[in-house]
């Protein structure tokens, strides 16, 4: 599924201990490429360290929080010396959920600086010695939250509206250069982040994917940037995307997304 001549001999996956991010770590073990997996949790991250160990390949663990100042220079001086042929950034999480106007301006920069600020220091670091090699990969995990804005997710909206775009234009400046890029977009994905959060999975006509469905989906069409929608979500993508009948959706987006918090 994946050629370990092309993305290998090494991975660093960040946020790679649970959920989607685990899940890619198996797959890529199971193609032999060896793994730099980076959390804040040492328990998961050393749980998934250990069985991908057991499939025959190296893992080396990084137990670190990116919005720490010094986290991407402690992660370049990890990896120096490894030949690292694929970066998979999946630590965008939404870290502070607020309406905007009475919210806290330094929790917003908290969320602008993990899915900002470290992606870009990270690709930039990354994707330098990959376009040198003439080969390589950066996915970036996205959301559908990008392609709409979001009552107490504005921030979070926008940030991934900016990785989507940032991965369109990264995949045409290393395109020529044999470096795939690409945007691997989630819907409602049943990982332990979205159940800490509280979010409901059982709405009828809900559509939740499994994180190993994911992964195996993000592997596949590595090679077919800039952009991929996983989960079936495609169509629900093209009509955020929209620009006719904006308002609408955005009314019809704040109903459903009240529906899937607990206790509304």
């Amino acid at each position: 599924m994946i050629d370990k001549d092309v993305y290998g001999p090494w991975a660093v996956v960040a946020g790679g201990s649970e959920g989607v991010g685990a899940r890619f770590a198996h797959r890529l073990a199971d193609a032999g490429i060896n793994l730099v997996l980076i959390a804040r949790k040492a328990g998961p991250l050393e749980r998934t360290a250990a069985e991908v160990r057991a499939k025959g390949v190296e893992a080396r663990t990084l137990r670190l929080d990116l919005l720490d100042p010094g986290a991407v220079r402690t992660i370049a001086a990890a990896t120096d010396g490894l030949e690292v042929g694929l970066l998979i950034f999946n630590a965008g999480a939404n870290t502070y959920g607020h309406e905007f106007i009475g919210g806290e301006l330094d929790r917003f920069q908290g969320v602008i600086d993990l899915n900002i600020t470290s992606q870009l220091a990270l690709a930039h670091h990354f994707g330098t010695f990959m376009k040198e090699r003439g080969r390589g990969g950066i996915l970036l995990v996205g959301s559908l939250a990008g392609y709409m804005g979001q009552a107490r997710l504005s921030i979070y909206s926008a940030v991934k509206a900016f990785s989507r775009v940032f991965a369109e234009g990264l995949w045409l400046e290393l395109a020529p250069h044999h470096v795939h890029v690409l945007e691997l977009v989630l819907g409602v994905t049943r990982t332990p982040a979205m159940e800490r959060a509280g979010l409901r999975m059982d709405l009828p006509g809900l559509d939740v994917a499994d994180p190993d469905d994911v992964a195996r989906e993000g592997l596949e069409h590595l090679a077919d940037g800039p952009l991929w929608v996983a989960g079936g979500n495609l169509a629900t993508a093209e009509n955020r995307a929209a620009v006719r009948d904006r308002a609408r959706l955005v009314h019809g987006a704040h109903e459903a997304s009240r529906r899937l918090l607990p206790g509304e």
